[in-house]
């Protein structure tokens, strides 16, 4: 069911109805205005991830300032952001569900896209959609740079599954995938440097066995937002999948030399109850805000700390400061951006204390 717009163009943040997710549109696009200038003198270009936001809007103002295109993760993501007019998409990921592959091959007559594959059944898979479908898909291979989950063997075998994709008549090979996602929350500035050298060492080594085979590599994507400056400067890489950096959240500021982006999305939540001593009770829980990577942080509040959540209600401590009063809107910087973006159907774009536009998230709860 869709959700009923908590808000409306004018009004003031403290009338917008909880829980709503916001983003401070100041904050929002410094964040987009920042990383294209950082990425504008290395060369490589942002292919910015919509696992995060899931929405063509900002899509669109992402490749206003220079990205190539989105990728996602799931064959509804890319769904959602072709039909809304998102010319260049890629599924980082798998697809070996022959009805989600026709899926796929049925955008590529409105938009280009791509998957990977780790694997020559999946190639086979995908080809036998192309054929049906009358496409041409491109289909970079996956290989493991360190993170230990999907991708094949760097190197010969790399080369091998390249060859398979290249000599399809149905398929393009379309270069290589290279994401490590877990050395992008490594704390230590030396250890996350440490990990994506290594990612760009067994990307280079493809790469050069590819050219040796006669095969270019058109693409090398990977990287996210807590390593992206590493694979933009390596020489290696064309296209950087950061997401989070739009948005931000606790997590990525807790790195010891955190992104340079600010915080841009928030859970506004509202004081419910004030019935225990030194307890805030806000009306955000697990079903509003994202815990798995640690609790939101309370914006601007350093007396309050989040301290747990049960389905519909957060708890508050009050530490030091000044008390919320019963009804107080307050600002909740989710642990997590992706997961809890999905839990909305609207962003309230706001600036100075008022609400300036609302936006769709047109891919909320696309897992398949």
């Amino acid at each position: 069911m869709l959700q009923a717009p908590p808000a409306e163009p004018g009004m003031r943040e403290d009338e917008v109805d909880t829980p709503a997710l916001l983003i401070d549109l100041d904050a929002f696009e410094h964040n987009l205005d920042t990383m294209a200038a950082l990425l504008a003198p290395t060369g490589a270009k942002l292919r910015a991830h919509a696992k995060t936001h899931k929405s063509s809007v900002i899509a669109k103002l992402q490749m206003a300032r220079g990205a190539v295109g989105q990728c996602v993760q799931k064959v509804g993501e890319a769904e959602q952001l072709a039909w809304g007019g998102i010319p260049d998409v890629l599924v980082t990921n798998q697809v070996v569900a022959p009805r989600k592959l026709a899926r796929l091959a049925a955008l590529a007559g409105i938009c280009k896209v791509g998957l990977c594959t780790d694997d020559p059944a999946q190639v086979a898979l995908a080809e036998q959609a192309a054929e049906a479908a009358g496409v041409r898909l491109p289909v970079l291979v996956e290989i493991d740079v360190g993170m230990g989950r999907a991708g094949v063997e760097h190197g010969p075998a790399a080369v091998a599954l390249a060859e398979r994709i290249a000599a399809s008549k149905h398929l393009m090979f379309g270069g290589l995938q290279a994401y490590h996602g877990s050395a992008q929350h490594i704390r230590a500035p030396e250890a996350r440097a440490a990990a994506i050298a290594e990612a760009v060492a067994r990307s280079r080594r493809t790469v050069e066995q590819l050219k040796q085979r006669g095969l270019d590599c058109p693409i090398v994507g990977g990287a996210g937002t807590g390593t992206f400056r590493h694979e933009a400067t390596s020489g290696v890489y064309t296209e950087i999948q950061a997401g989070s950096y739009a948005f931000m959240d606790v997590d990525y500021a807790k790195n010891d030399d955190a992104p340079p982006f600010r915080q841009s999305l928030f859970v506004l939540s509202q004081v419910m109850s004030r019935a225990t001593p030194g307890v805030a009770v806000v009306d955000c829980g697990h079903k509003g805000v994202s815990v798995d990577s640690g609790m939101p942080g309370v914006w601007e509040r350093p007396g309050l700390r989040y301290a747990g959540a049960s389905d519909e209600h957060g708890k508050i401590l009050i530490e030091d400061g000044t008390a919320p009063a019963l009804g107080e809107k307050l600002r909740l910087a989710p642990g997590h951006c992706d997961p809890t973006v999905d839990r909305y159907d609207w962003y309230v774009g706001v600036r100075k204390g008022r609400v300036e536009c609302l936006w769709p998230i047109a891919a909320r709860g696309a897992m398949a």
